[in-house]
């Protein structure tokens, strides 16, 4: 009985240790709520061949042209150790064919050959990629989740994506990545090739698996933290 209680409460430190690293303190660096043309015009394009970006009275606006696979946007924001959270909707203009396969993301460290750490989330499959993207187009799925709290069509998706490297211990140098969607953490893993990725840019995407032709999504509440202190 006494090492059943011992190992329970093993169980129990571990997971408010775990706990406690996922609510590290961070400041908000910036923040952005897409209410205004002079707001949404802070953000510029990154990547994707057709990309055509809009607005509304309160949210960035993204179509997919024809050809490509996913159109990517960042903020002004810089920097290696960031979280960056959004709020993105998969749109009803989105053609039938596209909406299962189609991802809205939110991406850091992105940078030259679509280097990147991205969380992608798939609103009508409710799963979520949490993705290493290489300079030379290799693509390491980190964590793979399901059963996510997403929402469907014209629904608000709550994403989170957190990558600070390490700075002590026997994993320095290593980047510690979490992700949460509507608030609930789904990944929380330790890369060891984060020297890999040179980029330090933020910011958030929309795309499909194959292609994304079609495709329509909005993002608001955008926001930037960084550690605290920093």
């Amino acid at each position: 009985m006494k090492g059943r209680v011992s190992l329970a409460c093993a169980c129990l430190l571990g997971a408010l240790a775990i706990a406690a690293s996922a609510s590290a303190a961070v400041v908000g660096l910036y923040r952005n709520n897409m209410e205004s043309q002079g707001l949404r015009a802070q953000i510029v394009k990154l990547s994707g061949e057709r990309c055509k970006a809009g607005g509304s009275s309160n949210a960035f606006r993204i179509y997919v042209g024809k050809r490509t696979k996913e159109c990517a946007y960042r903020t002004p924001v810089i920097g290696r150790d960031l979280e960056v959270a959004a709020t993105g909707r998969l749109l009803q203009g989105t053609p039938k064919a596209v909406r299962r396969k189609a991802f809205l993301a939110v991406n850091l460290r992105a940078g030259g050959a679509g280097a990147r750490y991205q969380l992608a989330v798939f609103p009508l499959q409710r799963k979520a990629q949490l993705r290493r993207y290489s300079a030379n187009g290799e693509v390491k799925y980190l964590r793979v989740a399901r059963a996510i709290p997403s929402k469907g069509i014209n629904r608000a998706n709550e994403l989170r994506l957190r990558a600070f490297n390490l700075t002590k211990g026997e994993e320095k140098g290593s980047c510690r990545i979490l992700a949460w969607v509507g608030g609930r953490l789904v990944a929380d893993v330790t890369d060891a090739a984060a020297g890999e990725l040179q980029g330090r840019t933020s910011g958030f995407a929309l795309g499909a698996a194959g292609n994304a032709k079609g495709a329509l999504g909005s993002f608001d509440d955008v926001v930037v933290r960084v550690p605290s202190p920093y």
